[in-house]
């Protein structure tokens, strides 16, 4: 890796890369599979798939403020407006074939992990039907308990070793368990690297703006199994670091007043516009609970406890773990408040927020707020209304640290 570079330099330059190596891919013959984003990819990285992920290109085209081509497309094909605009942004990139904000190439392959949501059910399948290409699905449990059961973890193994035959049967090869723990260990240490970056958020000031996990999370989704992504993410901690060190918070020209949680999707088409308010009132995303989704963390060698990391995300985990990631952020990450991102699109999330920001409020009396949006349908966003529910988050906890200190 490049010594004489930033994080961000190389965040750019790996992203590109990745891109133009699932083009490449495609050009010469080798198989492109693309897959849900929090998917068991160390299978398809150890059987040398280029991999490449929708959700990560219709944020992209989101936030390149061209996402209302594709949805439009989709919806007059007869998807729903309900229906998750990531899928409508896909589905209608798969029939116009060209994005200006950068293509991803023809799938041979289809891999899709229900952990996320059970939308990606439909989408996927009927990806299949477009493209005529296999489709390999994981079907992940929802945890009752407060973790998963081994009943859940023995279900998602079965699953991988059937996914491997699959895959032993498309690509006409053998399955290799040495580059499998290697493929391990470099996804580990990905996510290691990547949470102790994002724990960074706990310093105050924090050196850590919160959008910028939004940006560097495009890599840890698309090249997690790759060494040079946990090196990354070992160079952003570091300076993360020196600017703890320093006591160095998340601006140049302003000071960080208060600290909040952002829950849910960022909302790309206006990921500027938010970032902007936010910072005009002081207000520093300090932590998010969607970015946290990659910290995909096992024993590198285990595939029990790789079953057990993906069979156990914020997307597929009861009430109770939500309202511990919550009460823990508060503590954790000395939070002033709580951004609730009631995004459309996601109905799996959006369904219980009033229910947790009712339990959250009632036993930390942490200021939340709540605002109407979409990850990238524009239609569903009022710049307007989120400054509005952003000045009353900051008279909230203005007013809370003032009794604070009064007592």
């Amino acid at each position: 890796m490049d010594q004489s570079k930033n994080s961000k330099q190389l965040l750019d330059e790996l992203v590109a890369k990745h891109n133009q190596d699932a083009i490449r891919a495609k050009e010469e013959g080798r198989l492109v599979c693309w897959s849900t984003s929090v998917a068991p990819q160390e299978l398809l990285e150890t059987m040398d798939i280029t991999t490449v992920y929708p959700e990560n290109h219709a944020a992209l085209v989101g936030a390149k403020k061209q996402s209302m081509d594709y949805i439009e497309k989709a919806e007059s094909r007869g998807y729903s407006m309900d229906t998750c605009s990531y899928a409508r942004v896909n589905l209608g990139y798969a029939e116009v074939g060209y994005s200006a904000a950068g293509n991803i190439p023809a799938p041979d392959l289809l891999f899709c992990c229900t952990n996320i949501c059970n939308t990606v059910i439909k989408w996927y399948e009927n990806l299949a039907h477009i493209y005529k290409v296999p489709l390999i699905m994981f079907d992940t449990p929802f945890c009752y308990d407060t973790g998963v059961n081994e009943r859940s973890i023995q279900y998602m193994r079965g699953q991988i070793v059937s996914a491997i035959k699959k895959l032993e049967e498309i690509t006409g090869r053998r399955f290799d368990n040495d580059k499998f723990r290697k493929v391990m260990d470099n996804s580990c240490e990905t996510a290691k690297w990547w949470a102790q970056a994002c724990s960074y958020g706990k310093c105050t000031p924090s050196p850590l703006n919160g959008f910028d996990m939004f940006n560097y999370m495009a890599l840890v989704v698309c090249m997690r199994g790759k060494k040079e992504t946990a090196e990354l993410f070992r160079l952003w901690a570091a300076e993360l670091a020196e600017k703890a060190a320093d006591g160095i918070g998340p601006w140049k020209d302003q000071s960080e007043n208060y600290r909040v949680f952002w829950d849910g999707i960022a909302c790309w088409p206006y990921l500027s516009s938010t970032y902007k308010i936010l910072k005009k009132n002081g207000i520093n995303v300090v932590a998010s609970g969607y970015p946290k989704t990659w910290s995909i963390e096992y024993e590198s060698g285990d595939i029990n406890g790789m079953a057990r990391a993906y069979a156990q995300l914020r997307g597929n985990g009861n009430m109770e773990m939500a309202m511990n990631e919550f009460t823990t952020a508060a503590r954790d990450y000395n939070l002033d408040g709580v951004i609730f991102h009631s995004n459309r699109s996601c109905k799996m999330l959006d369904l219980r927020q009033y229910e947790l920001m009712r339990r959250f409020y009632k036993k930390t009396g942490v200021p939340i707020i709540i605002f109407d949006g979409d990850q990238t349908d524009p239609r569903n966003f009022s710049a307007a209304q989120f400054e509005t529910r952003i000045q009353s988050l900051g008279e909230m906890m203005a007013e809370r640290k003032e009794g604070i200190h009064r007592v």
